[in-house]
């Protein structure tokens, strides 16, 4: 067990990751470090990241994976698996963004409650975020919420030939999304 971390403020906890080899999230003065993933996971993040890099390529927007921090006001900091961000280009030494317009979390054992709950919460506070998505890499499953006129609306994807995620304009193939991944026992 490690060490307990005194609650910091915003641009302590700044300062202080820098300086980290580890990641680790920020909520309201508390941090969470981040575990390791599995083959799978990483897997799907980079079929995922490589579907929305050639279908995004000439676009204004950009893609960004697991290393680069979503911020929420001076509250929290979060590292999404993937996200993509249509506001202006980021190309120099920026290490946060805080608008997104897609989320995707790509669930581990470990993450599912705190992926699919309390991190939906905090995305959603962003004015920005237009779509929140779930793809678990051992059942398959994937949700897909989408900001509606009347809110957020979800759809299981997970019996789909195809990922939808309208936000963007994206129709990946499902097989696409899993290549190379084995599949669930």
């Amino acid at each position: 067990m490690g060490l307990a971390l005194p609650k910091m403020s915003f641009a302590e906890f700044l300062d202080w990751e820098q300086g980290q080899q580890e990641r680790h999230e920020f909520f309201k003065g508390e941090i969470f470090g981040m575990v390791g993933a599995t083959a799978r996971h990483n897997r799907v993040i980079l079929n995922l990241a490589g579907g929305l890099l050639a279908h995004l390529d000439g676009t204004p927007c950009q893609v960004f994976s697991e290393t680069m921090k979503v911020q929420l006001a001076d509250e929290a900091v979060l590292y999404p698996d993937l996200m993509v961000a249509c506001g202006k280009p980021l190309a120099g030494d920026e290490q946060v963004v805080s608008d997104p317009t897609l989320v995707i979390e790509v669930l581990s054992p470990s993450t599912r409650g705190y992926d699919k709950r309390d991190k939906f919460i905090l995305y959603r506070t962003l004015p920005s975020l237009r779509e929140y998505a779930l793809v678990d890499p051992v059942t398959r499953a994937v949700e897909v919420f989408t900001l509606t006129p009347t809110g957020w609306l979800l759809t299981d994807q997970t019996q789909s030939a195809e990922l939808v995620l309208q936000s963007v304009g994206l129709r990946l193939p499902m097989e696409r999304v899993f290549r190379g991944t084995a599949t669930a026992a």
